[in-house]
Protein backbone atom coordinates (compact mmCIF):
# COMPACT_ATOMS: atom_id res chain seq x y z
CA UNK A 1 0.00 0.00 0.00
CA UNK A 2 1.24 3.26 -1.29
CA UNK A 3 0.62 6.31 0.91
CA UNK A 4 -0.77 9.32 -0.79
CA UNK A 5 -0.21 12.90 0.06
CA UNK A 6 -1.53 16.18 -2.03
CA UNK A 7 -0.63 19.92 -0.51
CA UNK A 8 -2.96 22.41 -1.55
CA UNK A 9 -4.33 25.76 0.10
CA UNK A 10 -7.41 27.03 0.95
CA UNK A 11 -8.70 30.14 -0.98
CA UNK A 12 -9.98 32.95 0.78
CA UNK A 13 -13.58 34.44 0.02
CA UNK A 14 -16.56 36.03 1.48
CA UNK A 15 -19.92 34.01 2.80
CA UNK A 16 -23.00 34.60 4.33
CA UNK A 17 -23.48 38.35 5.41
CA UNK A 18 -19.74 39.68 4.89
CA UNK A 19 -17.95 36.94 6.53
CA UNK A 20 -14.36 35.56 5.73
CA UNK A 21 -13.76 32.16 5.15
CA UNK A 22 -10.55 30.49 4.12
CA UNK A 23 -11.70 27.78 1.86
CA UNK A 24 -10.65 24.64 1.37
CA UNK A 25 -13.19 23.38 -0.37
CA UNK A 26 -15.89 23.50 -2.02
CA UNK A 27 -13.31 24.93 -4.73
CA UNK A 28 -13.32 25.30 -8.71
CA UNK A 29 -11.43 22.08 -9.20
CA UNK A 30 -11.46 20.47 -5.96
CA UNK A 31 -15.35 19.89 -4.65
CA UNK A 32 -14.99 17.56 -2.32
CA UNK A 33 -12.97 14.98 -0.53
CA UNK A 34 -15.26 11.70 0.16
CA UNK A 35 -16.59 12.10 3.08
CA UNK A 36 -15.90 15.91 3.66
CA UNK A 37 -17.96 18.43 2.08
CA UNK A 38 -17.11 21.48 2.66
CA UNK A 39 -14.36 23.27 5.09
CA UNK A 40 -14.33 27.29 5.89
CA UNK A 41 -11.92 28.79 8.35
CA UNK A 42 -13.77 31.81 8.99
CA UNK A 43 -13.88 35.14 10.78
CA UNK A 44 -17.04 36.78 11.69
CA UNK A 45 -17.47 40.30 12.85
CA UNK A 46 -20.28 41.03 15.39
CA UNK A 47 -22.10 42.87 12.42
CA UNK A 48 -21.95 40.29 10.04
CA UNK A 49 -22.81 36.08 10.36
CA UNK A 50 -25.27 33.40 8.92
CA UNK A 51 -28.74 34.67 9.33
CA UNK A 52 -31.40 32.18 8.36
CA UNK A 53 -30.78 29.30 5.13
CA UNK A 54 -31.65 26.36 4.81
CA UNK A 55 -29.74 22.98 4.55
CA UNK A 56 -30.10 19.09 3.45
CA UNK A 57 -27.80 16.02 3.05
CA UNK A 58 -25.19 16.47 5.15
CA UNK A 59 -24.06 17.01 9.00
CA UNK A 60 -22.07 19.85 10.43
CA UNK A 61 -19.60 20.93 12.62
CA UNK A 62 -18.79 24.31 13.88
CA UNK A 63 -15.72 24.31 16.18
CA UNK A 64 -15.13 27.68 17.86
CA UNK A 65 -11.37 28.98 18.51
CA UNK A 66 -12.28 32.67 19.75
CA UNK A 67 -15.28 34.38 20.72
CA UNK A 68 -18.94 32.59 20.60
CA UNK A 69 -21.38 31.81 17.89
CA UNK A 70 -25.19 31.89 18.47
CA UNK A 71 -27.38 28.92 16.96
CA UNK A 72 -31.26 28.94 16.37
CA UNK A 73 -33.03 26.59 13.97
CA UNK A 74 -36.52 25.67 12.99
CA UNK A 75 -36.24 22.66 15.60
CA UNK A 76 -36.52 24.99 17.90
CA UNK A 77 -33.28 25.24 19.48
CA UNK A 78 -31.76 28.25 20.43
CA UNK A 79 -27.81 28.01 21.96
CA UNK A 80 -24.84 29.85 22.13
CA UNK A 81 -21.33 27.84 21.87
CA UNK A 82 -18.51 29.59 23.28
CA UNK A 83 -14.74 29.28 22.50
CA UNK A 84 -13.36 25.67 22.81
CA UNK A 85 -16.70 24.47 22.38
CA UNK A 86 -18.55 22.73 18.87
CA UNK A 87 -22.15 22.14 17.84
CA UNK A 88 -23.21 19.41 15.53
CA UNK A 89 -26.52 19.68 13.20
CA UNK A 90 -27.60 16.97 11.35
CA UNK A 91 -29.56 18.68 8.08
CA UNK A 92 -31.19 14.97 6.86
CA UNK A 93 -34.05 15.74 4.83
CA UNK A 94 -33.89 19.59 5.72
CA UNK A 95 -33.14 22.46 8.54
CA UNK A 96 -33.71 25.95 8.56
CA UNK A 97 -31.04 27.45 10.92
CA UNK A 98 -28.64 30.58 11.58
CA UNK A 99 -25.01 31.25 12.76
CA UNK A 100 -24.70 34.22 14.10
CA UNK A 101 -21.69 35.87 15.92
CA UNK A 102 -21.19 37.22 19.69
CA UNK A 103 -21.71 40.82 19.75
CA UNK A 104 -18.13 41.16 21.51
CA UNK A 105 -15.11 40.91 19.58
CA UNK A 106 -14.70 38.43 16.55
CA UNK A 107 -15.76 35.07 16.46
CA UNK A 108 -13.36 32.56 14.53
CA UNK A 109 -13.19 28.85 13.84
CA UNK A 110 -14.08 26.26 11.43
CA UNK A 111 -17.04 24.58 9.69
CA UNK A 112 -16.92 20.95 8.42
CA UNK A 113 -19.72 19.29 5.94
CA UNK A 114 -19.52 15.55 6.33
CA UNK A 115 -21.71 13.89 3.47
CA UNK A 116 -24.59 11.62 4.64
CA UNK A 117 -24.86 8.09 2.49
CA UNK A 118 -27.58 7.77 0.25
CA UNK A 119 -29.52 5.35 2.50
CA UNK A 120 -29.13 8.22 5.56
CA UNK A 121 -30.19 11.34 3.24
CA UNK A 122 -34.01 11.70 4.49
CA UNK A 123 -33.31 11.05 8.49
CA UNK A 124 -35.26 13.32 10.39
CA UNK A 125 -32.93 16.56 11.09
CA UNK A 126 -30.73 16.73 14.81
CA UNK A 127 -29.13 19.60 16.89
CA UNK A 128 -26.32 19.07 19.41
CA UNK A 129 -23.99 21.22 21.41
CA UNK A 130 -20.99 20.23 23.27
CA UNK A 131 -19.11 22.68 25.72
CA UNK A 132 -15.21 23.25 25.59
CA UNK A 133 -14.99 21.48 29.33
CA UNK A 134 -16.84 18.14 27.72
CA UNK A 135 -14.31 17.64 24.71
CA UNK A 136 -12.15 15.36 25.82
CA UNK A 137 -8.57 16.62 26.02
CA UNK A 138 -4.73 14.48 25.94
CA UNK A 139 -1.00 15.77 26.15
CA UNK A 140 1.67 14.69 24.25
CA UNK A 141 5.46 15.90 24.53
CA UNK A 142 5.26 18.75 22.59
CA UNK A 143 1.46 20.38 23.20
CA UNK A 144 -2.16 19.03 23.61
CA UNK A 145 -4.56 17.45 21.59
CA UNK A 146 -8.13 17.88 21.89
CA UNK A 147 -10.63 15.28 20.60
CA UNK A 148 -13.46 17.03 18.96
CA UNK A 149 -14.92 13.81 17.55
CA UNK A 150 -13.19 10.54 17.99
CA UNK A 151 -11.75 9.03 21.10
CA UNK A 152 -15.16 9.26 23.74
CA UNK A 153 -16.11 12.58 22.29
CA UNK A 154 -20.02 13.33 23.11
CA UNK A 155 -20.28 14.83 19.53
CA UNK A 156 -22.27 12.08 17.74
CA UNK A 157 -22.20 11.39 14.15
CA UNK A 158 -23.49 9.39 11.32
CA UNK A 159 -19.77 8.40 9.46
CA UNK A 160 -16.83 7.28 11.04
CA UNK A 161 -14.93 9.91 11.61
CA UNK A 162 -11.36 11.36 13.91
CA UNK A 163 -11.46 15.37 14.25
CA UNK A 164 -8.62 16.50 16.30
CA UNK A 165 -7.42 20.07 17.82
CA UNK A 166 -3.37 19.42 17.77
CA UNK A 167 -1.66 22.58 19.31
CA UNK A 168 1.53 22.61 19.47
CA UNK A 169 3.10 24.43 23.06
CA UNK A 170 7.01 23.74 21.90
CA UNK A 171 8.41 22.94 18.86
CA UNK A 172 8.58 19.00 18.34
CA UNK A 173 6.56 16.00 16.70
CA UNK A 174 3.57 14.58 16.86
CA UNK A 175 2.81 11.24 15.75
CA UNK A 176 -0.29 9.38 15.38
CA UNK A 177 -1.68 5.79 13.76
CA UNK A 178 -4.25 6.23 11.11
CA UNK A 179 -6.83 3.77 9.83
CA UNK A 180 -5.45 2.10 6.14
CA UNK A 181 -9.62 2.76 5.25
CA UNK A 182 -9.72 6.22 6.33
CA UNK A 183 -8.74 9.31 4.33
CA UNK A 184 -8.93 13.07 5.14
CA UNK A 185 -6.63 15.64 5.21
CA UNK A 186 -4.53 18.00 7.94
CA UNK A 187 -5.11 22.10 7.89
CA UNK A 188 -3.05 24.39 9.35
CA UNK A 189 -5.18 27.00 11.24
CA UNK A 190 -1.67 28.65 12.68
CA UNK A 191 1.81 28.54 11.93
CA UNK A 192 4.44 26.11 10.03
CA UNK A 193 4.46 21.92 10.29
CA UNK A 194 6.13 19.74 8.73
CA UNK A 195 4.35 16.89 7.32
CA UNK A 196 5.28 13.65 4.90
CA UNK A 197 7.69 15.96 3.59
CA UNK A 198 6.20 18.98 3.19
CA UNK A 199 6.55 22.62 4.68
CA UNK A 200 3.18 23.54 5.30
CA UNK A 201 1.78 27.00 6.81
CA UNK A 202 -1.30 28.88 7.78
CA UNK A 203 -4.15 27.71 5.98
CA UNK A 204 -1.90 24.59 3.80
CA UNK A 205 -3.19 21.55 4.17
CA UNK A 206 -2.42 17.98 3.34
CA UNK A 207 -4.82 15.62 2.04
CA UNK A 208 -3.72 12.03 2.91
CA UNK A 209 -4.90 8.79 1.75
CA UNK A 210 -3.64 4.71 2.27
CA UNK A 211 -1.26 6.21 5.22
CA UNK A 212 -0.80 4.43 8.17
CA UNK A 213 1.15 6.69 10.65
CA UNK A 214 1.51 10.12 10.24
CA UNK A 215 4.41 12.21 11.82
CA UNK A 216 3.96 16.28 11.82
CA UNK A 217 6.51 18.06 13.00
CA UNK A 218 5.46 21.79 14.23
CA UNK A 219 6.93 24.70 15.19
CA UNK A 220 6.38 26.67 18.58
CA UNK A 221 2.38 27.56 18.37
CA UNK A 222 1.78 26.14 15.65
CA UNK A 223 -1.73 24.98 15.51
CA UNK A 224 -2.90 21.75 13.33
CA UNK A 225 -6.72 20.68 12.58
CA UNK A 226 -6.74 16.78 11.85
CA UNK A 227 -9.62 15.31 10.36
CA UNK A 228 -9.77 11.39 8.75
CA UNK A 229 -12.62 9.72 8.06
CA UNK A 230 -14.35 6.45 6.16
CA UNK A 231 -15.11 7.46 2.92
CA UNK A 232 -18.76 6.06 1.65
CA UNK A 233 -17.51 5.74 -2.05
CA UNK A 234 -20.52 7.57 -3.25
CA UNK A 235 -20.62 10.52 -6.18
CA UNK A 236 -22.05 14.03 -3.84
CA UNK A 237 -23.93 16.53 -5.90
CA UNK A 238 -23.22 19.76 -3.94
CA UNK A 239 -25.77 22.78 -4.98
CA UNK A 240 -24.87 25.66 -2.70
CA UNK A 241 -26.10 24.63 1.36
CA UNK A 242 -27.21 21.39 -0.30
CA UNK A 243 -25.80 17.76 -0.75
CA UNK A 244 -27.54 15.55 -2.70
Amino acid sequence: MTAISTHRTAKETMEGDGVTVRRLMPISGFMNFDPFALWDHFTIQPSNGFPDHPHRGFEAITYVFSGSMNHTDNLGNSSTVNSGGAQRFTAGSGIIHSEMPGEQGETTGIQLWINLPQRLKSIAPDYQQVDALDIPQGNFKHGIVRYIVGQKSPLILQTEVEYRDIQFTSAGDYLTEVSASYQGFIYIAAGQVTAQDKILKTGDALFLSQIQNLSITGKKDARVMFCIGLAHGEKMHQHGSYVD
